[in-house]
């Protein structure tokens, strides 16, 4: 058995002397290698393996992994991508983390609440005496925060290296992968959008255009942990749509830290990348575009109105603007002003009729006065977001905010953030739309288990009947009530019984006798095989019989 490694090794090429021979000599051989695939137990085994806790950590590929995700769409994708490495070298995924003998535990940095969260589970972890990866934002902006030392760790640019990660957890060892991903000096994207996935819902296809951002905002900790902007090649991401769709899926978020820089460090742009992706958006499937900051859109909001137009992609933007004060926004450096956030609102309600705005707001941050807290909140009453995140400031450790003096109390702070909820409360964004025949696409189960969950072309909530047959479907409903944050729809029209998906642990899912990696294929083209290995056949025989007939033997 392998003797425990009490070092934490940094990365794997960290065991490279100065006296081992150069990375050209290493490689200079390459093209002889032949690789082989790892050999893998038995059935019999692996079975055996399973009922023998020592057994599992020695057989690579037979443990259960449990995994946690907290934080924004980009962490949830880059789980799905970790999921997936490890259900294809055979690690059996699970949901009961009292089961599992690995957690891989991917964090969110944003807020104090959820490092907190994070670090109880790691407690949890230790006191079950489970093995734990830590992945996300908090270990790879404070990598030597205390709580996280002897922990295994892989990095936000380094998750196509679970496996070996995993493995090495399990074998006692602990190591850390935080290195940056560079091709000719650049930063790329990060791991590539080719590699296998499990889905928390086999509908949704969750895309990172890029990773990182250009703003240097004073309350942010998430740039130090995905750092400048790195933007995947507009060929990958369109393969990658195009590869979910043939699996399947009917709804994509593009989603980063700030979608609206994609492209500036490749000569690309936002824009002529969705010009791109709405050309192999199938019909009856929808595109979602993910949160932009202001000062990145503004240069494109003629192309993204008549991209947010197309009727495959949802007439959504979330534009966070986190304060209506000019003073306030100067010192969080978000480079734009008042005016500016105003701008993109009015020009995209002008040419995108009944488009949905989302956007957040940051109350207390520490140079905030009382007037200008009465700015945002002058703000929300102007538009009346449907969708607004209210967010109470944090200090988080290491930003320049976090050393900023507070000229509001504590207690001042929560009741600025309760009376913005109250303004958000008070109004009712969808009564107009009663009686409305829309177009919803369903895509999910509804946090009551009751009912499924569509979106229409504003990526407005819409409630259905709990009807199996309408999951991944368009379906024409007609609203018949209207709440605080979802529409009720009643459908108008039967819609056809062949079931491909079912809700199982809550989540969408292919059903059994679907894969969620290969593409499926029609009746015509599942009978091609079979029936040119009969034409064969048969040309075979014939040309058998004539040569038979014209030989010397025959005669």
């Amino acid at each position: 058995m392998p003797g425990i490694c009490n070092e934490i090794i940094d990365d794997i090429e960290d065991l490279i002397s100065a006296q081992d021979i150069t990375p050209k000599e290493r490689y200079s051989t390459r093209r002889a290698v032949t690789y082989r695939a790892k050999k893998r137990p038995d059935n019999a085994t692996a079975a055996a393996a399973l009922n023998d806790d020592n057994a599992v950590l020695e057989i690579p590929g037979t443990a259960s992994v449990y995994v946690k995700t907290w934080g924004c769409t980009h962490n949830g994708s880059d789980s799905e991508y970790m999921a997936g490495q490890l259900a294809a070298y055979g690690y059996n995924l699970t949901d009961k983390k009292e089961d599992a003998h690995v957690w891989l535990l991917n964090s969110c940095t944003v807020k104090n609440p959820a490092e907190d969260h994070f670090r109880n589970e790691i407690s949890d972890a230790k006191r079950l005496g489970k093995r734990v990866v830590l992945a996300g934002c908090v270990p790879q902006g404070a990598p030597k925060a205390d709580y996280l030392q002897g922990l295994s760790v892989i990095g936000v640019q380094q998750i196509d290296r679970v496996v070996e990660v995993v493995e090495e957890t399990l074998k006692g060892n602990s190591v850390r992968f935080l290195g940056q991903k560079k091709s000719d000096g650049r930063k790329l994207g990060g791991a590539s959008l080719e590699l296998p996935k499990v889905r928390r819902n086999d509908l949704i296809e969750i895309i990172a255009v890029n990773t990182g951002c250009l703003n240097q905002c004073t309350y942010c900790k998430t740039k130090h942990a995905r750092g400048d902007l790195g933007s995947y090649r507009p060929e990958e991401i369109i393969s990658r749509a195009v590869q979910s769709f043939s699996e399947g899926v009917k709804e994509i978020w593009l989603t980063s830290e700030d979608t609206g820089t994609y492209g500036r460090d490749i000569g690309s742009s936002l824009p002529e990348l969705l010009w791109k992706l709405v050309e192999v958006i199938p019909d009856g499937c929808m595109l979602r575009i993910g949160m932009t900051n202001p000062p990145y859109i503004l240069e494109h909001l003629e192309e993204v109105s008549k991209i947010l137009s197309h009727p495959r992609v949802y007439s959504f933007l979330h534009v966070p603007v986190q304060s209506g004060s000019d003073a306030v926004l100067t010192d969080m450096k978000r480079e734009y002003c008042r005016k500016d956030f105003e701008h993109v609102v009015d020009f995209l309600k002008e040419r995108v009729p009944g488009v949905t705005i989302a956007t957040d707001i940051i109350c207390g941050f520490p140079s905030e006065t009382d007037d200008d807290f009465e700015e945002s909140v002058s703000l929300c009453a102007k538009y009346k977001f449907p969708s607004l995140f209210i967010n109470q400031f944090f200090p988080r450790p290491g930003t320049p905010a976090a050393k900023m003096p507070r000229v509001a109390t504590t207690q001042e702070v929560k009741k600025r953030t309760k009376r913005l909820s109250e303004l958000f409360q008070s109004y009712e964004p969808y009564g107009h739309k009663l009686g409305e025949v829309q177009d919803v696409l369903v895509t999910e189960i509804s946090h009551d288990k009751k009912h499924y969950v569509g979106h229409n072309k504003f990526y407005e909530q819409v409630l259905v009947p709990q009807e199996p047959e309408m999951l991944g479907r368009m379906v024409k409903v007609k609203i018949t009530a209207t709440h605080k944050h979802c529409l009720i729809g009643e459908p108008l029209e039967s819609t056809s019984k062949d079931e491909k998906y079912a809700v199982v642990n809550n989540t969408v899912r292919l059903k059994s006798t679907e894969t969620a990696t290969v593409p499926r294929t029609n009746g015509l083209s599942s009978m091609f095989f079979p029936l040119l290995v009969l034409g064969l056949t048969l040309v075979v025989r014939l040309m058998w019989a004539l040569l038979f007939r014209n030989s010397p033997i025959s005669s």
